[in-house]
C-alpha cells in the first residue's frame, strides 16, 4: 500500500499537492564511469594572506579537466598565478562582482596561511560575491591546518572558524544539491591531499556534506587510475549479503578489489549471489562466534593477506533502557564492537593486514547524537568512533589507517518500510532534502581504502546529507 500511495504522491498531480510542504530536490550527480576523470567544470581559486596549500591544490587540478579561474583584483593574485604556472595549469583572472555571468561548478579557498581572527575577513570577500554563482551539485571547499596544531590561540580560533563557516555555507547551498567541506592538512602533509580533495570535489561525495577531513603526514603514494583505484586489492566486508554492505561489496569490486564477503548462514543465498556477480568469495559466519577471528584471518590469508577491512556487520535491538532485556544490550555490544575489536587484533597479531592496510568501521549518527529507545546500539557505535580515533595513532606508525562512516538517512528495504509521509519528512531533514543511497556510504569507504589515503586517518565522515540531528 505505501507504494502505491508513493506512486500517488510522485504522480503530477501529487507532486502539485506536496510541493509547498515537501517540494522535490534536485537529483544529486553521482560517479559515471563514462566521466574521464575524477572533476569536470570551472573552479574559482581564491586565497588568503600566506596560503600554503596552492602547490598541492592545482597540482591535482593538472589531472582533471578543469577550467581554472582566480579573482584578479585579489591581493593574493599573484600566489595563486606562481603556483598555477609551477603546475603547468592555465588558470585565467576574472573580474569579480555579484552581477557577472559567469557560473562555477567549485569554489575552493586555501585558508591555511590564517593567524589570527581578522583574517577571516577574507572569506566574506572571496564568497559573498559569488556563492549565488555556484552550480547545482557544485562543491565549496575550504583548505586549513588542524587547530589544535597551531602556534598560537588566535591562529588556533582562525582556524576551527572555518569548520563553523563551511558547515553553515553547506546549509546556505543544500537547495541546489550543492555540497560544503573543510579539508585540515597537517604541516608537512601536502603531498597527502590527493585522495580526500578529489574525493570531496567528486561526483562520489555527493551525499557527504558539511562535513571535516583530517589529513595527516604520512608515506605519500602515487594516486591510482581513477575508475579502478583497488586494483590488486583483498577487502573483507561483513554483513556483506544485502543493503549498504552489498552496496560496500559491489562498489569495491568495481573499484578493482577481489571481495570476500561475511555474513550469517541464514543469509546464504543472498551472500552467495552477491558474491557470485562480483567474483568474490563467501564467508558464512557469526562475528561474534569465538572462532570468527580465525576462520576471517585464514580465509584472508588464503587470498593473499587483507588489504581493506570493512565492519559493517551490526544489529539493532531497540527498547527504552528501562525495558530493555539484558542479552539484547549484550548482544549489539557484542556484535557491533567488541567483535570487531576481536577481530583487529587477531588480524595485527597474525600479520594478516597487508602493507598499507585500511581498517573502515560503520558507525551510525545515533551513536553521535543518541536517540530515543537506542542506548545499546549508541553506545556501541559511539564505541566505535571512540576505539578508532585512539587507534589511529597507533597504526599510523605501521604505515595503517583506520576511520569511520556515519550514515543518515539512507534509503534501504528498512527504510521503505517506514509510513510514506514519515519517510518523505525523514529524506528531507538534512540540507540536501533527500534521502541516500548505500552506495553513497560506500563511496566514502571506497576514499577510505583507496591506497593514496596515506595520510587519511582517526576520521569520522557522517554519509548523512548534513543531517539536522547531531553534531
Amino acid at each position: 500500500m505505501s507504494n502505491f500511495i508513493e506512486s500517488i504522491l510522485d504522480s503530477g498531480v501529487g507532486r502539485s499537492l506536496m510541493k509547498s510542504v515537501l517540494p522535490k530536490a534536485i537529483e544529486l550527480k553521482r560517479y559515471n564511469p563514462g566521466q574521464a576523470t575524477y572533476f569536470e567544470g570551472r573552479v574559482l581559486i581564491g586565497a588568503g594572506t600566506r596560503a600554503a596549500l596552492l602547490p598541492a591544490l592545482l597540482r591535482n587540478l593538472k589531472d582533471a579537466n578543469a577550467q581554472v579561474f582566480y579573482p584578479a583584483a585579489a591581493a593574493t593574485a599573484g600566489l595563486i598565478v606562481k603556483a598555477a604556472e609551477a603546475a603547468g595549469v592555465k588558470a585565467t583572472g576574472l573580474e569579480i562582482h555579484p552581477d557577472m555571468a559567469d557560473k562555477f561548478d567549485a569554489l575552493v579557498f586555501d585558508a591555511s596561511g590564517f593567524a589570527e581572527a581578522t583574517d577571516l575577513n577574507q572569506l566574506y570577500t572571496f564568497f559573498n560575491p559569488v556563492l549565488r554563482k555556484l552550480t547545482g551539485n557544485g562543491r565549496v571547499l575550504v583548505l586549513g591546518r588542524p587547530h589544535l596544531k597551531a602556534a598560537s590561540g588566535e591562529q588556533a580560533a582562525a582556524m576551527r572558524a572555518l569548520e563553523g563557516f563551511s558547515r553553515s555555507v553547506a546549509k546556505e547551498i543544500g537547495k541546489k544539491s550543492a555540497t560544503a567541506q573543510a579539508i585540515y592538512v597537517e604541516e608537512g602533509a601536502e603531498a597527502n591531499l590527493d585522495a580526500a580533495f578529489r574525493f570531496v570535489i567528486s561526483a562520489k561525495s555527493c551525499y557527504v556534506d558539511g562535513q571535516v577531513i583530517i589529513v595527516r603526514k604520512a608515506d605519500t603514494v602515487a594516486y591510482p587510475d581513477w575508475h579502478q583505484p583497488l586494483a590488486g586489492k583483498v577487502a573483507l566486508v561483513t554483513g556483506a549479503s544485502r543493503g549498504i554492505g552489498e552496496a560496500i561489496a559491489r562498489t569495491l569490486a568495481r573499484d578493482g578489489a577481489k571481495v570476500l564477503g561475511l555474513d550469517i548462514p541464514p543469509a546464504e543465498a543472498d551472500l552467495k549471489r552477491v558474491m557470485a556477480e562480483i567474483g568474490g568469495e563467501v564467508l558464512l559466519g557469526d562475528i561474534s562466534a569465538a572462532d570468527a577471528p580465525q576462520q576471517i584471518s585464514d580465509q584472508l590469508k588464503a587470498m593473499g593477506g587483507g588489504d581493506i577491512i570493512v565492519h559493517n556487520a551490526g544489529i539493532t535491538r531497540d527498547k527504552t533502557l528501562a525495558n530493555m532485556p539484558e542479552h539484547w544490550w549484550q548482544m549489539t555490544i557484542d556484535i557491533n564492537l567488541a567483535a570487531e575489536e576481536r577481530i583487529n587484533h587477531a588480524l595485527f597479531e597474525q600479520g594478516t593486514l597487508n602493507k598499507g592496510g585500511r581498517i573502515i568501521c560503520v558507525s551510525s549518527m545515533n551513536g553521535i547524537a543518541g536517540q530515543t529507545g537506542q542506548t545499546n546500539y549508541a553506545a556501541s557505535k559511539a564505541g566505535v568512533i571512540g576505539y578508532v580515533q585512539y587507534m589511529a595513532d597507533e597504526l599510523l606508525a605501521k604505515g595503517i589507517t583506520i576511520n569511520a562512516v556515519a550514515p543518515g538517512f539512507i534509503e534501504t528495504a528498512m527504510t521503505d518500510a517506514i509510513p510514506v509521509v514519515t519517510r518523505e519528512i525523514g529524506r528531507r531533514l538534512n540540507s540536501l532534502s533527500q534521502g541516500g543511497k548505500p552506495v553513497d556510504v560506500a563511496e566514502t569507504i571506497a576514499f577510505f581504502a583507496n591506497p593514496a589515503a596515506t595520510g587519511v586517518t582517526g576520521n569520522i565522515v557522517r554519509v548523512c546529507g548534513q543531517s539536522l540531528v547531531g553534531a
